[in-house]
């Protein structure tokens, strides 16, 4: 019989990159997809070479690129690279999704302040849409994650308070919590925000799936910080091309999934405390010290087939090499799924 056909994998790349304000790359998400669907939704029509109206719709509608120096024998694969939006990352579409639905709901309003609790990407982001729209922001940033992000979300004008490294994740969002029922800002709440996940539905799934339309498209790999990605991505993939595998990562120092053991939640759905499994990892960005409840909701949609492990050591080398490799500049997060995606060959998913 014929040889069967290689596998296609696609990653999916964001990062923070700044390199005046930061001698290392700021940590990525990067994800593995495989699928295809019909048209794409996009903050702008016609090509990108185009004059925009402001910088907010240059967010989305990001390249999917072939990785050829690193791409394992046998297998095609791709990253969707994230760092293309104005901010450098994926979570410029998570920021413009929480307030432009928050308008919608007339929620937040000219004159009002925007909090979030961020390890950094999501804070930048929220500043950069906040800074064009005029709102003043702030920004809640737990102790460990780097200064770098603090100096960014500042330029861009957002006030920035710092939280005991103690309190891990869990303390930053207590101390935004805290803010906004004192003071009445809106808070994002980026972890719990259905506006997050539904707006990757909207944008980046379709435009995955428009850009394999007509290939195939066995995998799509990728780590979690809210899981929005994931569970909005992943609810596209399964409706249009089921027969594709959803591969979630997670640190092997952090694993929270693995552990079956389930996240304690306030009302809010927020976390009432940090998650027995959880200890420090160097992947910024992925995996805070709590199952974010969107991603226990993606969980409950079955969007994920398996759950692989991956190393921070390996994983800020190979965010190295994909720099020196590929010339992708990505971060921590961007090596570790292109680990993920050496795991799987040694599993045989």
């Amino acid at each position: 019989p014929p040889p069967a056909p290689a596998p296609t994998l696609t990653l999916h790349l964001a990062v923070a990159r700044l390199p005046f304000l930061s001698p290392l790359p700021t940590p990525s998400e990067t994800n593995f997809i495989t699928h295809n669907m019909g048209g794409v939704f996009s903050r702008c029509d016609g090509p990108r070479a185009r004059i925009y109206e402001n910088i907010l719709e240059t967010i989305g509608d990001t390249p999917v690129i072939k990785i050829n120096r690193m791409c394992p024998e046998g297998v095609t694969m791709y990253v969707k690279a994230e760092f293309f939006n104005p901010c450098s990352s994926v979570k410029d579409r998570l920021a413009i999704a929480v307030i432009e639905d928050a308008e919608r709901r007339g929620v937040l309003k000219k004159g009002d302040t925007v909090l979030e609790a961020s390890s950094g990407n999501t804070g930048i982001a929220v500043a950069m849409v906040c800074a064009q729209k005029g709102y003043d922001c702030v920004i809640c940033i737990a102790e460990p994650f780097s200064v770098e992000r603090r100096k960014i979300m500042r330029m861009l004008g957002a006030k920035v308070i710092v939280t005991p490294k103690a309190g891990k994740g869990t303390g930053m969002v207590a101390k935004a919590e805290e803010l906004a029922a004192k003071h009445g800002w809106f808070l994002c709440s980026q972890f719990e925000n259905q506006a997050n996940p539904d707006y990757h539905a909207q944008t980046t799934g379709p435009e995955i799936v428009e850009a394999f339309k007509g290939k195939r498209l066995d995998y799509f790999v990728t780590g979690y910080g809210t899981g929005g990605t994931l569970q909005g991505v992943g609810r596209v993939l399964k409706a249009s091309r089921p027969d594709t595998k959803i591969v979630l990562l997670e640190p092997d120092a952090a694993p929270l999934l693995a552990s079956g053991t389930k996240t304690e939640r306030k009302p809010t759905g927020a976390p009432l405390g940090s998650h027995p499994a959880f200890a420090s990892h160097p992947i910024q960005g992925w995996t805070p010290d709590f199952i974010p409840k969107v991603l226990e909701d993606a969980q409950a949609l079955n969007l994920y087939d398996e759950l692989v492990a991956v190393s921070g050591p390996e994983s800020i080398a190979t965010a190295k090499l994909l720099a020196s490799k590929e010339g992708i500049f990505t971060g921590i997060s961007g090596g570790a799924t292109m680990v993920g995606s050496r795991r799987m060959r040694e599993l045989r998913i």
